[in-house]
């Protein structure tokens, strides 16, 4: 999981992972490029139109709350470690 927060294109991936890490990172910072390409590029890795509806409304579910917490300044709590800190990180 650390490798995926790093750099997911560095992560030891399958296919299936890697085509929504992919469709992840491009539906939260260029929405409005999506086109059926990237759909159909999901479906080529295995997905059909069930999870590719599920993890949309995931990806976009994250978009809008992280959007919110930042509007309103909702600080992080104090008791999360980030990515890759603490005892048990991979490095």
């Amino acid at each position: 999981m650390h490798a995926i927060a790093r750099d997911w294109r560095e992560a030891p991936l399958g296919p299936v992972d890697e085509a929504l890490c992919g469709y992840a990172e491009k539906l939260t910072l260029q929405p409005t490029d999506m086109a059926e390409s990237d759909i159909s590029a999901l479906r080529r890795a295995g997905l059909d139109d069930v999870a590719i509806h599920d993890a949309t409304q995931i990806i976009a579910y994250f978009n809008y709350i992280n959007r919110v917490a930042d509007a309103l300044g909702v600080e992080t709590e104090d008791f999360i470690r980030p990515w890759g800190e603490g005892p048990d990180a991979i490095r």
